[in-house]
């Protein structure tokens, strides 16, 4: 017989990886599911940069999130269940570090975007033009609770959450900084 080779061989391999990984994935799952309290973080443990191409540059911890403006949003799940989170809206945490949205988000400004990145290192970008609440107005959350108690340890203790995406691939679990990128100058 002769040895697999090429494309198909490796579509083989990862599908026996993957196979022989789900086992470790489902225990990793299942611990964070039934760990109970320890599995949550500690509100001192929040902390979330934002910096690049901004006036002033900033951290922020549980603390300072609590203190600004809250808001919420209901999700559906994909097994359909309802989830509430919590936080404050991204645009409010840019302001802070001195990004200007409204009649001063015109010309160069639009040419720049955000990039959220996670503590393992996923990242998404978000124009400053779609999250101008006169632009593009969309609604993302810098999540810190979730039904009322902190985040999950696989999720937090920040995220982003989208309401109005269908997927959940650009709310970033862990989140951890905000790089704001002028790309015109």
């Amino acid at each position: 017989m002769e040895p697999m080779k090429g494309v198909g061989f490796m579509k083989h391999l990862r599908l026996a990886a993957f196979v022989l990984a789900l086992p470790l994935l489902s225990l990793g799952h299942a611990a964070a599911q039934t760990a109970g309290p320890s599995a949550l973080p500690s509100a001192a443990e929040l902390k979330l940069a934002i910096s690049g191409d901004v006036p002033t540059p900033v951290t922020l911890n549980a603390a300072d999130l609590a203190a600004m403006p809250r808001v919420s949003a209901e999700i559906t799940e994909q097994d359909g269940a309802k989830t509430t989170y919590e936080g404050v809206a991204l645009q409010e945490i840019l302001k802070k570090a001195g990004v200007a949205f409204g009649r001063q988000m015109r010309g160069k400004a639009l040419a720049g975007y955000v990039l959220a990145e996670a503590s393992d290192g996923y990242a998404v970008a978000f124009s400053l033009g779609e999250l101008d609440p006169g632009l593009g107005g969309e609604k993302i959350i810098v999540a810190d609770k979730r039904d009322g108690k902190p985040l999950f340890e696989y999720q937090g203790p920040a995220r982003l959450v989208i309401p109005a995406d269908k997927e959940g691939a650009r709310s970033v679990r862990m989140l951890q900084k905000l790089e704001v990128v002028a790309l015109r100058k």
